[in-house]
């Protein structure tokens, strides 16, 4: 739970496109007696007027200004990947309270390492974008499966969802979207390892840590097969030691939404309920499945997105972060492996064979 204080933390955001609108903002509309938009920067600055007009925040086109703003105690990275990892430094440098970054923080394990050393050098927390490990429902069926976290012999993660813009829609109307992509040649062996490997660092990132920490410390993985699925979509097998694990991510405006993480040991099997994308409708539902019956986890009146939030504010006041460093560097190490592995399958004609 959240610590009160007598005076709201003010919020930075660099970047004001659709994960700003139809997300934090949303989000940051439930805790006001926490936070306040201080600042809102964008290199578009019809953008950044019009977005900041709406939560009464300050406008800028430049990182510097905004950083250099006495009136911003937390950053919220929402910028192209690409510049993540130089704008955490630079935020950690200014001297703020801590620093919410959109995952991934950075597409280098050697650049995790700098980030952390500066996080370290200036006492600057960093929090990483990945909701799902805040949700209360995942938080809340850890703390009750006993040892299915060490037991578990095959895990699955299942996304099934429209394209973004249907569930930005119902958060907010999201002003300038970036433009629509082209139809990509899937007969090139290069542009399908391209999108395995964004689908991995941009959809299933959300789900790797969960994964990873369901996994012997320091196993490697071993993807056994990988395809890219159309419209858009990804299908990986690996396996981890002894722990085999499926990927599945599919986007189609023909799908309902669905996005399941399944836990199964020898004995005791756990199934996650996330919300989707984009989506302010309270936290997972969490179902234990055991031999004496089944326990129920969830919901819980915030979600993941509100969690990140909720977790900024509390080390913001000198907590603990739930996610360590060395925590984070290991997530981001492994998950840049998978997404490397799988798009290199891709390469070497090792398909699954599945018709959509």
């Amino acid at each position: 739970m959240t610590a009160p204080s007598v005076a709201r933390l003010g919020v930075g955001f660099l970047g004001a496109g659709p994960v700003t609108q139809s997300i934090h903002l949303p989000a940051l509309a439930r805790l006001t007696d926490t936070f306040r938009v201080a600042t809102v920067m964008d290199v578009n600055v019809s953008i950044a007027e019009s977005v900041a007009s709406r939560v009464g925040a300050r406008a800028t086109t430049s990182v510097d200004d905004m950083l250099s703003d006495p009136d911003v105690d937390v950053v919220a990275i929402c910028s192209p990947h690409r510049f993540h990892a130089e704008q955490v430094i630079a935020a950690c440098r200014a001297g703020k309270r801590a620093v919410l970054c959109e995952k991934p923080f950075t597409m280098s394990g050697a650049e995790a390492e700098l980030i952390m050393t500066v996080s370290a050098q200036t006492g600057v927390p960093i929090v990483v974008g990945a909701m799902h490990v805040y949700d209360p429902g995942w938080i809340a069926v850890q703390q009750q499966w006993g040892d299915l976290g060490i037991t578990a012999h095959t895990i699955r993660s299942s996304i099934v969802l429209p394209p973004n813009p249907r569930f930005e829609d119902f958060a907010t109307e999201v002003i300038s979207r970036p433009p629509a992509r082209d139809q990509p040649d899937y007969r090139d062996p290069d542009v399908v390892a391209d999108l395995v490997h964004g689908a991995v660092m941009g959809l299933t990132i959300h789900d790797l840590p969960l994964i990873r920490s369901l996994l012997p410390a320091g196993a490697l993985p071993e993807v056994l097969a990988a395809e890219v699925l159309q419209p858009f979509g990804y299908q990986i097998i690996l396996k981890c030691g002894k722990t085999t694990i499926e990927l599945h991510g599919f986007m189609s405006e023909n799908w309902s939404p669905r996005w399941v993480l399944e836990v199964i040991g020898d004995s005791t099997a756990a199934t996650i309920e996330f919300t989707p994308s984009y989506v302010q409708a309270g936290s997972a539902t969490a179902r234990l499945h055991r031999p004496g019956g089944t326990t129920t986890c969830g919901p819980f009146d915030h979600n993941g997105y509100e969690g990140e939030w909720r977790e900024l504010a509390d080390i913001a006041r000198g907590a603990e972060p739930l996610v360590s460093a060395a925590e984070l560097i290991a997530d981001l190490t492994f998950a840049i492996e998978v997404a490397d592995l799988a798009a290199a399958k891709t390469r070497d004609g090792s398909r699954l064979e599945i018709t959509v």
